[in-house]
């Protein structure tokens, strides 16, 4: 951890043989146990239609029903706050239905769930201690974390009980790992198996660096030595928004960008790649308020260098709404700054969620008004209006044709859709075929399929 100039290589055989055992004396109470109870559901398709004859002709439309069984989980937490606040993985209590948290000392409890985001992985719960008051962890600011500075991961892996790896910090800002929606992971070489989800890395002053929270595995499962956390200043803001008693309300810039590649680089005149440049701005949002213009180049934000599009999301999302974001920029080759007041975004127009019914090509499709709040809250950042699917229901006429959810309904029967609202008319519109327009990935597509009398 910086300051670089305070850290020291072992110079001694007494140095060398120094324990982490204080360490984990300080910090293993406050790491805990979680189990889950989930009803799982099963798709049972009969023996018979296994058969490769059948499959040859039914495809994917085999008959089938679903039952439900109940499922069990595990993973760990971090006790956060002496009161009983655990912060664990989304993942390791998505669906359960009953949640129990397992002191170091063995005692259990029962937990209620406080908050759970998906996008960031992170989750809240809480326990009743009765007034007794629980050892936890201090967060440290992540972002003074170095490559190479020792860590331990502590957790439950393969429900063994808890276990105490060490290993250094690999990498920092890692963001192409397919996680979770604000991808910004610290790698480390601790082993981190099956059951350390939502456990603590820990540095060398007792303090919580970040929730380990996945791996990448061999090919018959277990650590590499490649593990991913979540840092704890993404953490933080997790918390603060489960204490203040409101789901997680994430700071909007209302902007859309492309990362900076080299060739970028040298046409706005920087000397190597690194940065967002800025394709677009929301009318009257944040961005635009401050004076963001498409054509500059964002360099850093909130004091920190943002080197692509997921950084930035990060950097924002960690600023509570309602504090000054201050960015730095490029503009006609010279470097500026910009400053804007963190908000939330808005949902504008509201988003009208339907079902549509009927003998139609759409019935079963749920589709809502896109805006900025709903763009945020769909992870599909950049996309601010227009009619999006955002369900199907299976075996349902929407299903069959193939519709997926993200779809954007851009036309129906040969009429424009701008709002859910001009859905169902244009249904009713007399045409010889039922006529479709959606955009898919970025790209338009014409859909007809022929119109029963």
């Amino acid at each position: 951890m910086k300051p670089a100039s305070s850290q020291e290589v072992p110079s001694s055989r007494e140095q060398i043989n120094l324990s982490f055992s204080p360490v984990v004396r300080q910090t293993a109470p406050a790491v805990v146990n979680i189990f889950t109870k989930k009803l799982v559901q099963e798709r049972q398709v009969p023996s018979l239609f296994n058969d490769p004859f059948f499959q040859r002709f039914f495809g994917n439309n085999l008959p089938d029903r679903e039952r439900q069984r109940q499922g069990k989980s595990l993973g760990s937490g971090v006790i956060v706050r002496s009161n009983g606040l655990v912060i664990t993985n989304h993942h390791v209590i998505e669906g359960a239905t009953e949640i129990q948290v397992v002191l170091a000392d063995r005692r259990e409890f029962s937990a209620e769930l406080v908050l759970s985001d998906e996008g960031t992985d992170l989750a809240v719960l809480k326990i009743d201690t009765g007034g007794e008051e629980l050892p936890t962890l201090e967060l440290m600011d992540s972002d003074r974390i170095d490559v190479g500075d020792l860590v331990l991961a502590i957790g439950n892996p393969f429900g063994v009980g808890q276990t105490v790896t060490s290993g250094i910090v690999s990498a920092l800002a890692r963001t192409r790992v397919g996680i979770a929606d604000y991808q910004f992971f610290i790698q480390t070489d601790a082993a981190i198996n099956p059951g350390n989800s939502g456990g603590a890395l820990v540095t060398m002053d007792g303090k919580l660096l970040g929730i380990n929270t996945a791996i990448f595995a061999a090919k018959g499962g277990g650590s590499i030595g490649i593990g991913f956390a979540i840092p704890a200043n993404m953490v933080r803001t997790v918390i603060r928004s489960a204490e203040e008693g409101h789901g997680l309300v994430r700071a909007w810039t209302g902007l859309i960008g492309q990362n900076l590649t080299s060739d970028l680089a040298q046409g706005f005149g920087l000397s190597r790649p690194g940065g967002i440049v800025v394709s677009s701005v929301f009318p009257d949002g944040p961005a635009d308020q401050a004076g963001l213009k498409a054509g500059d180049v964002i360099l850093s934000a909130a004091g920190q260098e943002v080197t692509n599009v997921d950084s930035l999301r990060f950097r924002i999302a960690t600023i509570p709404v309602g504090d000054e974001i201050q960015l730095g920029i490029w503009r006609g080759r010279k470097a500026q700054t910009l400053q804007f007041v963190a908000t939330q975004a808005p949902e504008i127009p509201q988003r009208d969620m339907r079902e549509i019914l009927g003998s139609n090509p759409l019935a079963g499709a749920t589709i809502a008004n896109l805006s900025p709040a709903l763009s945020e809250e769909l992870d599909i950042s950049g996309l601010w209006e227009g009619v999006i699917i955002s369900n199907i229901a299976r075996r349902s006429p929407a299903h069959r044709i193939g519709l997926q959810p993200g779809d954007i309904l851009l036309g129906v029967n040969g009429g424009s859709v701008k709002l859910v609202s001009d859905v169902e008319p244009a249904l009713a519109r007399e045409t010889e075929k039922w006529q479709l327009v959606i955009r898919r990935n970025g790209r338009q597509r014409l859909l007809e399929f022929s119109r029963n009398k």
